[in-house]
């Protein structure tokens, strides 16, 4: 959706804003939930090529954890449902490439803390499945000596933190590394709208932004009678608001409640269900949910506003 678009849409949209409101004074507020202040966490750096990080990735739900090895085995193609098709090992772990390495001629430059992060992939046994060109797959010399796969002349690496099939967590981490695709090009997501849902492997049906990323709540903020933020100050740089999106540019969103409202900044805040919405600055990849449970206070959003796994009194 074009931002000229969506402009000229914003000015239908306000015109729905009082009545919205008056609509949001109408529904009695939810049973309180725990009020824990708790610290805001540090953003974290999950970009570097260095040190994985402790972020707050958490494995569970979905099919069993698989765990890396030093084997590739025979090669497939697996369907994301944002990415399309993508490159995975025998264990079902998707396979990545990195912008700083080369394909022509092959060359690796993640060593040491990087190759930790982003476990090269042998090529020693590596085979090719069903959707995998024989013809594409490849080996470069590593610097220790070792043989790496490369698709379509670009290196292979897993992400320590994709522990389960399917897992993506190391799309777009950094702004460097992205899924192979069997041609040995850069997955790439498909255009997002402005607001969607995704399904969450341990969490369920969540709220993200047009980047993919997670969309929260904070405890702390009102929406009854009217929308009231209660992030202030430094907490907006690690809870950036998500800026008003017109629903029309929207996908799987409540339409109840959908409104924006104006900050004590001037600035103008989207709600769902009449809640003020943020993203996390620790979150640094499409999937992510580092934000999730911090402090006590902040909560993956449904479809309907509501928190996910907020305790209640």
């Amino acid at each position: 959706m074009k931002t000229s678009w969506r402009t000229a849409s914003l000015v239908a949209s306000a015109a729905a804003v009082l009545a919205l409101t008056t609509a949001c004074g109408q529904d009695a507020p939810p049973p309180a939930s725990s009020q824990n202040v708790g610290a805001t966490a540090a953003a974290g750096d999950y970009g570097n090529t260095g040190n994985a990080g402790s972020g707050g990735d958490k494995a569970g739900g979905g099919q069993a954890a698989a765990s890396p090895s030093n084997t590739a085995g025979e090669l497939n193609v697996s369907t994301n449902a944002e990415l399309g098709k993508v490159v995975t090992d025998n264990l079902g772990l998707t396979l990545y490439r990195f912008d700083q390495d080369t394909a022509e001629p092959p060359t690796s430059n993640c060593e040491d803390d990087c190759a930790k992060t982003w476990p090269p992939v042998p090529a020693d046994d590596a085979t090719a499945g069903e959707g995998i060109d024989k013809s594409l797959l490849g080996e470069v010399t590593r610097a220790d000596g070792t043989k790496q796969l490369t698709v379509g002349g670009w290196p292979a690496y897993r992400y320590v933190k994709d522990v389960n099939a399917g897992d993506v967590k190391g799309q777009g981490v950094g702004g460097k590394w992205y899924a192979l695709t069997p041609e040995g090009k850069k997955a790439q997501a498909a255009d997002r709208a402005g607001l969607s849902t995704r399904q969450d492997p341990k969490l369920g049906e969540i709220v993200v932004d047009e980047n993919g990323m997670t969309v929260y709540r904070f405890m702390k903020d009102e929406a009854w009678p009217k929308p009231v933020s209660a992030c202030t100050g430094a907490c907006l740089e690690k809870w950036p608001v998500v800026s008003p999106v017109d629903f029309e540019d929207t996908k799987g969103i409540q339409k109840k409640g959908y409104m924006t409202f104006t900050r004590p900044d001037g600035a103008e805040q989207q709600t769902i269900n009449c809640w003020p919405i943020y993203t996390f600055a620790g979150d640094k990849a499409a999937g992510d949910t580092n934000g999730q449970g911090v402090g006590g206070t902040w909560y993956a959003v449904r479809p309907d506003g509501k928190p996910v796994g907020a305790p209640e009194k």
